[in-house]
């Protein structure tokens, strides 16, 4: 299901152009993964789990780029209204490597199955000896990041790989994981395109009245920083995580870990 490496880089390019802008910023809303309490948003329960790299406070390999993502969150709540935006706790930034399960599906499979846990460790475990058994390339995965990208309900920041190697290494760990039988039989299967991201903030107040001219005029001048300061993240393990929320990404010490 995943693109060719070229049609990937078409794709993504496309999604930091102002007039992509301009369409997706008429159709935000707000995210139901936080919710007003006591005058903050906190996250609500969202439990699931995902194979990502380590998250920003356990990645110190990719500290500074975590920090130019945190600047650009904080220039994002200078500009913009308000409680427009709930920002991701930089601790917790990451780089989705295969969405597997969440939310309402996560607590149907674990109520149907006492077993689903376990199995899914096993099998995952699995996929990642797959994926190092096939490697030959060792040289370090990169990828850049493009620019800011809107969601309906959250701004990211998308990457592009620094060569088709990154890229196709990547493509290589999802179809280990997703054409696994034993997790297909457990209802985990690819739902989307694979769009490299990381999260930077979550829509929370659009109620209230949006200039969607500014957001769209600065989302594009925030790209120009990197044109101009590019940053890459390296991507050296592959994690089974268990987020309980958008904030919490943890791991046991059974949960497998795969070099990339």
């Amino acid at each position: 299901m995943d693109e060719s490496y070229h049609t990937y880089l078409s794709r993504v390019a496309k999604m930091t152009l102002p007039a992509t802008y301009e369409s997706q910023v008429k159709n935000i809303q707000e995210s139901p993964k936080f919710r007003l309490t006591d005058g903050t948003r906190q996250p609500v329960s969202f439990p699931g789990y995902s194979a990502i790299t380590p998250p920003g406070a356990e990645d110190p390999g990719n500290s500074a780029v975590f920090k130019d993502l945190a600047v650009c969150q904080q220039r994002l709540i200078e500009k913009l209204e308000a409680d427009l935006l709930v920002l991701v706790d930089p601790a917790s930034f990451h780089f989705t490597l295969a969405d597997l399960i969440w939310d309402s599906a996560y607590r149907m499979a674990t109520d149907a199955n006492p077993d689903f846990e376990s199995k899914l460790i096993e099998q995952i475990e699995d996929s990642f000896k797959i994926y190092q058994d096939s490697i030959v390339d060792t040289t370090p995965i990169r990828w850049q990041i493009m620019g800011l990208t809107v969601r309906p309900r959250a701004i990211e920041v998308s990457l592009v790989p620094k060569d088709e190697s990154s890229y196709d290494r990547i493509i290589a760990l999802r179809r280990a994981i997703y054409q696994n039988s034993g997790l297909i039989s457990l209802g985990i299967e690819q739902q989307y395109y694979f769009t490299a991201h990381t999260t930077l903030a979550y829509f929370a107040n659009v109620q209230q009245e949006i200039d969607r001219v500014r957001l769209s005029d600065t989302l594009q001048e925030y790209n120009m920083h990197w044109l101009d300061h590019p940053q890459e993240i390296i991507l050296a393990q592959a994690q089974l995580r268990k987020f309980t929320d958008m904030y919490t990404y943890k791991r046991q010490p059974n949960f497998p870990i795969a070099k990339l």
